[in-house]
């Protein structure tokens, strides 16, 4: 389930909801410009249950299959998402915002947090 965050009318941030049996079970935050075809993933979070199972790689995946064409970058730095990301072939990125048409910053999740920024 992927959902644009309320009060931000221009492209801000996106949540795609991660959900197992009804329950929703993590989340990954990021930024798409469809102008300059780039996405910036801001936040990745995985319940500890889920942490091991692949969830993380089947979300990205998701997100690259639901926005074709886009280049993806992030801001995150932990070392399970370095990995997750390295996997991924996601390089990281020092700028919070992908392009001139994006604005403000992402907001800090709530919840546990498998990587952060």
């Amino acid at each position: 389930m992927s959902t644009h965050i309320p009060d931000d009318p221009g492209p801000g941030d996106e949540c795609l909801l991660l959900v197992h049996t009804r329950q929703v079970v993590g989340q990954v935050r990021y930024r798409i410009c469809t102008d300059c075809a780039q996405g910036v993933i801001t936040a990745v979070v995985i319940d500890e249950r889920f942490r091991s199972t692949g969830l993380g790689t089947r979300a990205l995946s998701h997100l690259r299959s639901r926005h074709p064409g886009l280049t993806w970058r992030s801001t995150l730095r932990k070392r399970t998402t370095r990995d997750l990301l390295r996997r991924m072939g996601i390089p990281a990125t020092t700028a919070a915002t992908p392009c001139p048409h994006a604005h403000g910053t992402p907001s800090a999740p709530a919840g546990p947090i498998l990587a952060g920024g």
